[in-house]
């Protein structure tokens, strides 16, 4: 029996990187789509981080460029699709709102043609975002809750999403979308807000920073881990009918407690080094985001396995090591 083949692109992000560890461990043949880059070493350093980067196979190419996509389903023919790459980080939608347009808008529609003209019994699986929620229409979000993007990303996320529903209608793809709700890691990038706050943490408590500077830290979000989140990607296509469905704990927790968590797993008051920025602020903040994944749980058999609590933990622990093996 030959093996399943995988296809995810966004590979060498945090949720790529778990995906691939978990498709590798279920027996699969993973290809991952890559942007060329000459400093390879730090592209694939998740996958790395993780002891899988030898068990993947990387492909050369770019969501913006049809015809090298078409030239890899080709050469791949993956039995299952993962749309994981997207500009992707929110506040620099705003200074790049066209790029974030074209990778993370369009880029969805040159994947799904991949999928319709050369393997349409292939199962798709796209990133949707709890960013599309916004300014929420409800105080606990499903797959119901009208949408209100209120960045270009979130915006462009609301156009993937959507253009994911017209093509399962309209052409008959098994192509499911994952509403998912934050989740975090080890894996996570810096410049995102709880990567942000345990490597500050770690840095303070090895001596190394004096304070962390935050934006908005009453801002409300839902956060889960991604080990947990890419479990739900996996069981989407093996539905028998594709369908959309919200990924997230159904817990809503502050920044600033969030923050709280990080620094009293070192043994620190947090008060005594979080500075507040307005220059940090989001030009249209999204105040509060909050999960129902009943829908997953019912249809998918799904649940989340690590808390916030624990989570966090390992993300400072984790950024504490690596400040101590690069000190």
């Amino acid at each position: 029996m030959s093996l399943k083949k995988a296809l995810i692109t966004g590979i060498t992000g945090q949720d790529g990187a778990y995906l691939a560890q978990l498709l590798l461990g279920k027996g699969y043949e993973v290809h991952g789509l890559v942007r060329r880059s000459s400093h390879a070493e730090v592209t694939d350093h998740r996958l790395r981080w993780l002891g899988i980067e030898k068990d993947v196979h990387f492909v050369d190419g770019d969501l913006s460029d049809l015809a090298g996509l078409m030239r890899t389903f080709k050469l791949v023919r993956p039995d299952e699709v993962y749309n994981l790459a997207a500009q992707s980080f929110v506040h620099s939608s705003w200074q790049q709102p066209l790029l974030t347009a074209q990778i993370t808008a369009l880029g969805v529609t040159n994947v799904l043609e991949c999928v319709r003209l050369e393997c349409p019994e292939a199962r798709f699986y796209q990133a949707s975002s709890s960013e599309m929620f916004g300014l929420i229409q409800e105080e606990m979000q499903s797959e119901t809750t009208p949408f209100y993007p209120r960045s270009p990303y979130a915006v462009a996320k609301l156009y993937g999403h959507w253009i994911t529903i017209n093509y399962r209608e309209s052409f008959n793809l098994h192509a499911s979308s994952g509403i998912l709700f934050n989740h975090e890691s080890p894996l996570r990038g810096k410049e995102f807000v709880t990567r942000k706050v345990t490597h500050a943490v770690a840095r303070i408590s090895l001596g190394q920073q004096d304070e962390l500077k935050m934006g908005n830290i009453d801002a409300k979000r839902d956060w889960g881990h991604a080990r947990d989140y890419v479990k739900a990607m996996w069981l989407m296509l093996q539905q028998d009918k594709p369908d959309d469905f919200v990924v997230a704990t159904g817990r809503t927790t502050t920044v600033r407690d969030m923050i709280r968590i990080a620094f009293n797993h070192v043994g620190l008051d947090p008060d005594a080094y979080v500075k507040i920025d307005p220059a940090l602020f989001r030009p249209a903040e999204v105040e509060v985001l909050l999960g129902n994944p009943a829908k997953a749980k019912a249809k998918l058999g799904w649940s989340t396995d690590i808390t916030l609590e624990e989570m966090i933990a390992e993300m400072v622990d984790a950024d504490i090591a690596r400040l101590k093996r690069n000190a």
